[in-house]
């Protein structure tokens, strides 16, 4: 008995490609027109979209958040404002002196100038001999800063990168100039600068300023030099560079800063300089011309016969005021480079 034949399917046979397609069901794209992406037809979000923008307008982006300035950020600058009057209340009240005649300073202390007398300042330069004075004060000064900043700068450069043996010895050794009261020296100071033959000069002074101001100039440019990349000095040495060209043309540049920091010290210290020239530089005529302006504005101040005019008081005052714009220029136009001078080896 033989098999009958399989019956035959009355649908025609799927074609490959629709094997393994999803079930049959409402096509994910049947959707009314119009309606956005990511929506079911009963209206729901599709949790695999994005929200969509709120009805009050489009999405703006946040501002950045500011971080909140901490309680009590503000009493430092409030500390500044009485510090400030200190410095600023006494420059206000010698300003105002040097324009008054003696009556309205004894009288009337704090008060305003009757009028602007300007020829109070021409008085005491000419009359006080405030010109001599500052004339010998800038020549004294001049001298032992250049005399300073020369000595400091290579003997630092030197310790600084090119250690020997006694080197450390000789570095404490200047170290120890800082912490030797000027006082102990002044008896053995004269008796030096006596058997030179400087008594009473100025050469004397400067040679004695410089000797003072060296301890500190040392200590500061050494550590200052140490900071510097020591692949510039190398390469310029490949270059065919001496010693002297790279100390020259690439150190001394980098180091400016601080030369300019230590001379602007050096400046203040030897310029308000008293108790050396007091000591070294004895009134040698009646005029006392060769006085610098430390000693000779003492000598008005302390003076027997001071009061010979209706302005002199004012004229003492104007010597003030003389004596101190040369300081203050000075620290105007380089106080930018001194700021970085002192912060490059903190920074480094």
């Amino acid at each position: 008995m033989t098999p009958s034949p399989a019956p035959s399917s009355s649908t025609p046979a799927q074609p490959r490609s629709e094997l393994g397609s999803a079930p049959t069901g409402p096509a994910l794209d049947d959707r009314p027109a119009g309606e956005p992406a990511g929506h079911s037809p009963d209206g729901s979000a599709s949790s695999a979209t994005t929200a969509s923008p709120s009805a009050d307008g489009p999405h703006r982006p946040r501002r950045p958040h500011r971080p909140r300035r901490p309680r009590g950020s503000g009493l430092p600058h409030l500390m500044l404002v009485p510090w400030a009057l200190v410095v600023l209340v006494p420059l206000v009240w010698i300003l105002a002196s040097s324009l008054k005649t003696n009556e309205e300073i004894y009288n009337d202390p704090f008060g305003l100038p009757g009028e602007l007398r300007l020829g109070v300042y021409v008085d005491a330069w000419q009359q006080a001999n405030i010109g001599a004075f500052f004339t010998n004060t800038v020549v004294v000064v001049s001298g032992g800063v250049v005399l300073t900043m020369l000595l400091s700068v290579m003997t630092a450069y030197v310790m600084a990168r090119y250690p020997f043996p006694g080197s450390r010895v000789l570095y404490w050794l200047y170290l120890a100039g800082m912490t030797f009261p000027v006082f102990l020296a002044i008896v053995p100071l004269v008796r030096i600068v006596q058997g030179l033959g400087l008594f009473a000069t100025n050469l004397g002074l400067v040679l004695v300023y410089a000797a003072f101001s060296l301890p500190f100039s040392i200590f500061f440019l050494t550590g200052f030099f140490r900071t510097l990349p020591k692949e510039l000095a190398e390469a310029a040495f490949l270059d065919g560079a001496g010693h002297f060209g790279v100390f020259f043309r690439i150190m001394l540049p980098l180091a400016r800063p601080g030369l300019i920091s230590i001379g602007v010290f050096n400046v203040l210290g030897q310029w308000n300089q008293f108790l050396l020239p007091q000591v070294l530089n004895p009134q040698q005529d009646e005029e006392r011309s060769n006085f610098v302006l430390s000693q000779g504005l003492a000598a008005l101040a302390l003076g027997e016969n001071y009061e010979t005019s209706p302005t002199s008081m004012a004229q003492l005052f104007a010597g003030l005021i003389i004596s101190m714009l040369p300081v203050l220029v000075v620290y105007v136009l380089f106080q930018r480079q001194v700021q970085e001078g002192l912060s490059a080896g903190a920074l480094k």
